[in-house]
C-alpha cells in the first residue's frame, strides 16, 4: 500500500508541474492534494501548523500571481480589460483549438482580438499581444519556481 501512496503522490507532483505550462491541468492544486494523499497513506502527524501555513501561503500566492503576472504583461504594453479577458480565454481555448501552438498563440491572439474589438489599432493590438506572451512566460517561470519550492519543502519536511 505504501508503493501506491508514493506513486499517487509522484503522479500528483508531475501533473502539478505539467499544469504550469498546460493550464487545463490543476497545477498547484495537484501538488497541494499530494500532501493530503501523503497524510492519508502515511500520517498527517508529519505535518505541523507551520507546514500548512507555508504551503497554503505559497498556494495563495501562486493563484493570485498567475492572474496578476499575466495581466501585468498585457497592461505593461497598454492593454485594456478586453485584452486581459481575451488573453485569458485564449490560454484556455488555445491548446484545444491549435494543438501544437495553442498555448502560445491562444493568449496572443486573444489579447490582439480583445484590443481590436475595442477599437485599438492593429500595431498597438499586436504589441499588447506580445505583452500577453511576456506575461504568460513570466507566469510560467514564477509557477515553476514556487511549485518546486512546495515540493522541496514537502520532501525536506517528511525526511
Amino acid at each position: 500500500m505504501d508503493v501506491v501512496g508514493i506513486v499517487i503522490i509522484i503522479l500528483l507532483f508531475v501533473i502539478g508541474m505539467i499544469g504550469t505550462i498546460y493550464p487545463v491541468l490543476p497545477g498547484v492544486f495537484a501538488i497541494y492534494a499530494a500532501f493530503f494523499v501523503y497524510g492519508w497513506f502515511f500520517s498527517f502527524s508529519d505535518f505541523n501548523a507551520l507546514f500548512w501555513i507555508i504551503q497554503t501561503f505559497i498556494l495563495i500566492v501562486l493563484v493570485v500571481a498567475d492572474y496578476v503576472v499575466g495581466a501585468w504583461g498585457v497592461k505593461k504594453y497598454g492593454g485594456s480589460k478586453a485584452s486581459v479577458i481575451g488573453s485569458t480565454i485564449g490560454i484556455i481555448i488555445g491548446p484545444f483549438a491549435i494543438p501544437a501552438f495553442g498555448l502560445v498563440l491562444g493568449p496572443f491572439l486573444g489579447a490582439v482580438i480583445g484590443e481590436l474589438l475595442v477599437g485599438t489599432k492593429l500595431k498597438q493590438s499586436l504589441l499588447v499581444g506580445w505583452g500577453s506572451l511576456i506575461g504568460l512566460l513570466s507566469s510560467v517561470v514564477v509557477k515553476i519556481i514556487l511549485q518546486l519550492i512546495m515540493i522541496v519543502i514537502f520532501i525536506i519536511w517528511i525526511w
